[in-house]
């Protein structure tokens, strides 16, 4: 399975910083040891005309330069650094690669994005460039040149924080669904609808949160037929994570990566993973959600790769 990281850049963060930057090297090295069928390769940094699908050119100019909004600065939550803007390319590459190598195998995986809070104009919440969004255009461009049938792409995010940026970006858009299972009183506070929000309450836990994604997962199906999916597999709904107020446990995170990818893979749909956010109070935490959902990815790229023909 191809899997694509970017944890060479560290962002020179203050002291105290709450962003937990050393997770995805710590997952890099799990899914090493522990799933030997993943195959690394370092991302390449998604281009200018890449980004363009999605973000406005000055925006892509300003995090290139530095030269930025202070107040957009503040809203994405890193310090403006060379290291920032070179790892937020990168993130969006490795989805972009994630999503072709799901294309050719039927499943692709990114050790890091899953940056939904970023809107076409400016990113927030530890975003800086949408991923999933400038993926799925970019993967609707290249079919585009193949094919007459236009690629219809499902976006499956189930960070614990909802995807307003992703909302925002395809709101209107009738070739992409964006889904989002995320807690109803938590952060991004002002919500951009999307064509599926499930608003769960404080605290709730694995049975709750899997029957509501069964219903989730069944109105997706009968609303849309994509010919991909993205997932955002985020680790803070982990009762353990300092910024999800959900009550899941490791088993019930385990058990939602196990409906999504069963979903994909009874209608034989391609599926690219991204990480999307994780806090745990212990970082160990977060890396074992993480592999976790890795060790799952592995399983079902392995039944793809076990098709006739």
């Amino acid at each position: 399975m191809k899997a694509f990281y970017s944890d060479q850049f560290v962002l020179p963060l203050p002291p105290g910083h709450r962003f937990p930057m050393a997770k995805y090297r710590l997952l890099r090295d799990r899914v090493a040891a522990g799933l030997p069928q993943v195959r690394f390769a370092q991302a390449p940094a998604a281009s200018d005309g890449e980004l363009a699908l999605v973000h406005a050119p000055a925006y892509v100019e300003g995090i290139a330069s530095g030269q930025i909004d202070p107040q957009i600065v503040r809203e994405i939550g890193f310090p403006w650094s060379e290291a920032m803007a070179a790892r937020a390319r990168r993130s969006v590459g490795a989805t972009i690669e994630a999503c072709r190598a799901a294309m050719q195998e039927g499943v692709g995986a990114n050790l890091a994005g899953g940056t939904h809070h970023a809107s076409a104009q400016r990113g927030g919440g530890f975003c800086v460039f949408n991923d999933a969004a400038v993926a799925a255009r970019l993967m609707q461009a290249e079919q585009g040149r193949r094919q007459r049938q236009p690629l219809r792409v499902a976006i499956i995010d189930l960070d614990v924080h909802q995807g307003n940026g992703t909302a925002s970006i395809f709101a209107g858009d009738p070739s992409v669904f964006t889904l989002s299972l995320h807690g109803e009183k938590n952060f991004p506070f002002r919500k951009v609808a999307g064509d599926l929000d499930v608003a769960l309450p404080d605290g709730c836990g694995d049975d709750d949160y899997l029957h509501a994604l069964d219903l989730a997962l069944d109105e997706l199906a009968l609303r849309f037929e994509p010919g991909l999916a993205i997932y955002l597999a985020g680790a803070d709904p982990h009762e353990g994570d300092r910024l999800g107020r959900l009550k899941l446990t490791q088993d019930g995170l385990e058990a939602r990566d196990r409906k999504v990818f069963d979903w994909a893979w009874q209608r034989r749909l391609p599926l690219a993973l991204t990480m999307a956010g994780g806090y745990g109070t212990n970082i160990d935490d977060t890396v074992q959600v993480q592999f976790n959902t890795w060790r799952v990815a592995a399983a079902y790229w392995c039944r793809w790769q076990n098709l006739p023909g």
